[in-house]
Parts: C-alpha cells; sequence; structure tokens
C-alpha cells in the first residue's frame, strides 16, 4: 500500500512541544538587572582598588567594569523591545533587536581595549610606584567573584532560552573574571618583586585579550542580522527527521533555516505524488512538522506542498530554464549541476 494511504497520525495540541522561549523571554529583563547590579558593585570594588593602588592594571580592570554597566543597561533595552509581540509593522516580531545589543557590546569592548592601551603605554614610559597593594588587590579579587557568579546564572539562562544578549553579557563577564584574574596575578609578582613594568604590560595583555572578545561578538552579531542558519547541532535533528521520511518516499527540497535572537524558522519543500489528497498530503506535513518540533522545540516551520510529477514544482517563480532543488540536506548544498530530472528519478 503507497504510504499516503496509511493514516498518519494527527497532531493535537498535546502533541506540540511547547516554546519554553516564549514563555520565559518576558523573565529574561531580571537577569539583564542582575547584570546591571553586578556592574555597579563590580565598578565600585575595582575604582576603590584602583584608588589605593595607583596601579594602571586595575584601572584597566575598572574600565572594563564601565563597559559592563553600559552593555547590560543596553541588554535590557533590547530584550524589552525584542519579547514584543509582532505588529504590523513586524509581522515575524522583535527579535533581531538582541543583536544590536550584542554588535554594540563588542564595539564598546574594542572602544574600552583602546583606552587601556593607551593608559599602560603613558605608565610604561613613566612607571610610577605602587601602594597598598595587598588591600587593593583583595578588593579586586571580590570584584572577580561577583563577576564570575553572575556570569555563570546568564550564561545557563541565556543558553536555556537562546538569548544572545545574555549569552554574550555572559561571555563578556567570564572575560573579564579572566581579565582581573591575570591583574591579579601580575600585581602579586610586582608586590613581591617590585618590578613595575609588570603593571603596564599585564594592562597592555588585558587590552588585547578584549579586543579579541569584541570582535568576536561583532562578528555574532553580523550573522544574525544576516539571517545566518541554525546551529549544526539543531540542523543534524532536522536533517534525521527528514531522513526518516525520505525512506518512506517522501521527497524534500529548498531547506533553509535560521535563526532570529530566541527565535527559530525553518522553510521546507515536501514533495509527494500528485494521487495524494490534500487532507492526506496536510496530514502528512503536519506529522512531520510535529516531529520537528519535538527535536527543536519552538521552531517555526514554513511548509510548502507540491506534486512530485510536476517539474514547475522546482521552478517557483524562475525563468523555466532556471530549475533549481535548493538544498537538500541542511548540511550540504546539492551539486551545481543536479537537475531536477535526477532529483525525483
Amino acid at each position: 500500500m503507497p504510504f499516503w494511504k496509511t493514516s498518519p497520525k494527527r497532531r493535537d495540541d498535546t502533541e506540540i512541544a511547547i516554546d519554553s522561549s516564549s514563555a520565559g523571554r518576558n523573565h529574561l529583563a531580571r537577569y539583564a538587572c542582575l547584570s546591571i547590579t553586578a556592574a555597579l558593585i563590580t565598578m565600585a570594588l575595582k575604582t576603590w582598588a584602583w584608588w589605593l593602588t595607583g596601579s594602571v592594571g586595575l584601572l584597566s580592570d575598572a574600565m572594563e567594569s564601565l563597559v559592563n554597566l553600559v552593555a547590560a543597561l543596553m541588554a535590557l533595552i533590547m530584550l524589552l523591545v525584542a519579547a514584543r509581540p509582532p505588529d504590523d509593522q513586524h509581522h515575524y516580531g522583535h527579535g533581531k533587536a538582541e543583536y544590536f545589543s550584542s554588535g554594540l557590546e563588542g564595539a564598546l569592548i574594542i572602544v574600552a581595549a583602546a583606552g587601556i592601551a593607551v593608559t599602560a603605554w603613558d605608565r610604561w614610559q613613566h612607571p610610577r610606584p605602587l601602594q597598598a597593594l595587598d588591600v587593593g588587590l583583595a578588593w579586586s579579587a571580590l570584584a572577580a567573584l561577583v563577576n564570575l557568579g553572575v556570569a555563570l546564572i546568564l550564561l545557563r539562562v541565556g543558553k536555556r532560552y537562546g538569548s544572545i544578549s545574555l549569552e554574550a553579557d555572559a561571555k563578556h563577564l567570564l572575560t573579564d573574571v579572566w581579565t582581573s584574574a591575570g591583574v591579579l596575578a601580575a600585581l602579586g609578582a610586582v608586590l613581591y618583586t617590585g618590578r613595575l613594568w609588570l603593571d603596564p604590560v599585564i594592562a597592555g595583555l588585558v587590552a588585547l585579550n578584549i579586543v579579541w572578545s569584541g570582535l568576536q561578538l561583532i562578528y555574532r552579531s553580523a550573522s544574525g542580522l544576516l539571517d545566518a542558519t541554525l546551529p549544526a547541532e539543531e540542523n543534524r535533528r532536522i536533517d534525521a527527521v527528514i531522513a526518516r521520511y525520505r525512506e518512506r518516499g517522501v521527497v524534500f527540497h529548498d531547506l533553509r533555516t535560521r535563526q532570529s535572537g530566541m527565535q527559530r524558522f525553518m522553510t521546507v519543500h515536501v514533495l509527494v505524488p500528485g494521487a495524494m489528497s490534500v487532507q492526506q498530503g496536510h496530514d502528512l506535513v503536519e506529522t512531520i512538522e510535529a516531529e520537528i518540533r519535538q527535536t527543536v522545540p519552538g521552531i517555526q516551520i514554513i511548509s510548502h506542498l507540491e506534486p512530485l510529477e510536476d517539474p514547475a514544482s522546482f521552478v517557483h517563480g524562475r525563468p523555466e530554464h532556471a530549475v533549481d532543488v535548493g538544498r537538500l540536506t541542511l548540511e550540504q548544498a546539492p551539486k551545481p549541476d543536479t537537475r531536477a530530472d535526477d532529483f525525483i528519478r
């Protein structure tokens, strides 16, 4: 019996995977507020440590906390914008607003790095003795512990809800923790060896590390704004579902996925025998979509049902000679010379 004459299990509301990101995105703002509070506390602690010691290394650490504060404020604003539902002007919602937050944070990180480098160069040329290093290091260590705790919380929540703003904030804070650790180690060496040149050197290394972190954030934001595909693992899960139905004779082409902040989107063309009824085709597509949503919760899927025997299924508004099968899987594009006739044979 042809596969379409069997009765696929109809999808009902209990089978739809719940999109936890939709349920939780309005609560993400409180985590951005946590980041703001942490930034205020650590900035105060590090500034006090710099004031006590006069260390340019500790000053660089304090400047990065100022960047953390500005970035956390921007993340809060963008999370509130991204949580807005679709409207008449934004039919797909406002999820991409988060990428602006992440991109701005990357740019601010690079600006902070430039300021640190200038200060470190000046201190290299004009060294000066440091004071109360033991007390200053203690305050700076306390600030690093605050950042570490908040970063781990934000990273967990950001990955859970797919929030690039919170993930970017968390990774920035973790970078700050490693920066603080390097500064503390270098200044500890200054304290016990008296080698003042270590202070501007560690500040310069901090600047380079910050630049790299900022460039990574800018790249990820640009990729999101350009509709980058879903993470490789999620694409593999979708391909696995598609492969199971291919074994049953269902044909797929023109697969595409993209990510917009916490939202995930997919389009796919499903080709079935022309003898299949509209109801049978609809039930089949509903079943396939339900399985995909179970593997990638919350994904929004647009499916296009087409007759397998009709060559027009591969044209889609292009000139007749420009037949294009599109992507057959999400992991690998088809060869340029792939023809529709070969594809459906």
